[in-house]
């Protein structure tokens, strides 16, 4: 049987979270911000790798490859169990709203498909303290392809709820997100990529009604 009860209206506008003007404000952030923001860190972090710390390139590559591959994981296991954590107290229910249930209810509020500028540079410093100490100089090339990870999602996240299927390979994507907001919210958590749904085993169930979310110019519609 198809699950409903973690559906929720769509509504249009934009939602207020704070009554604090600075901490509302900071919710909202334009989408190219963080792409430029973590495109320029990615890179800086291969020129140091390359330049200072000797790595030739075919190295380099390869961990930009491993971090871009751990990113699809982090990407699923995050979206998952940390933004559709069961709301088992009103700190929890509030906790997941102000996260991503705002999205769910608001898929067309663009200023909030990526995370504020400001929180973002703090978890990637926190990522870069964390990784360094694990991989030691490897560092460089692997939170480089994560950090680009992070933007191709978010990319393809706002281009899915912005702009229209397009016809060529990257529709799948389109549709396996549609599904997730508007038929099986607990199925196919995967955005830029479904890999770790077949994995996991949470794709879409094989029903007419999912069939019908792949229907359509936009998810949005």
């Amino acid at each position: 049987m198809e699950s409903t009860k973690l559906k929720r209206p769509r509504h249009k506008g934009s939602p207020k979270l704070f009554d604090n003007p600075i901490l509302e404000k900071l919710t909202h952030t334009h989408i190219s911000l963080p792409l430029i923001i973590f495109s320029v860190i990615a890179a800086a972090l291969i020129y140091y790798g390359i330049i200072e710390k000797g790595f030739e390139a075919p190295m380099m590559i390869l961990l930009f490859a491993a971090g871009l591959f751990f990113f699809t994981f982090v990407e699923y296991i995050m979206h998952r169990y940390l933004y559709h954590i069961p709301a088992t107290s009103e700190r929890k229910k509030k906790i997941s709203y102000t996260m991503h249930g705002v999205h769910h209810d608001y898929p067309k509020d663009k200023s909030r498909l990526a995370m504020p500028p400001l929180l973002s540079l703090i978890i990637a410093t926190v990522l870069f303290i964390i990784y360094r100490a694990v991989l030691g100089d490897y560092v460089f090339g692997f939170l480089a392809g994560f950090l680009i990870g992070y933007a191709a999602y978010l990319a393809v996240h706002y281009s899915v709820h912005a702009f229209k299927v397009p016809n060529n390979f990257l529709k799948t994507l389109w549709h396996h997100h549609s599904i997730h907001h508007y038929r099986e919210p607990d199925r196919a958590f995967g955005v830029s990529s479904a890999l770790w749904d077949h994995i996991f085993r949470t794709m879409p169930r094989k029903s007419p009604m999912a069939k019908r979310a792949s229907v359509g110019t936009s998810i949005d519609d």
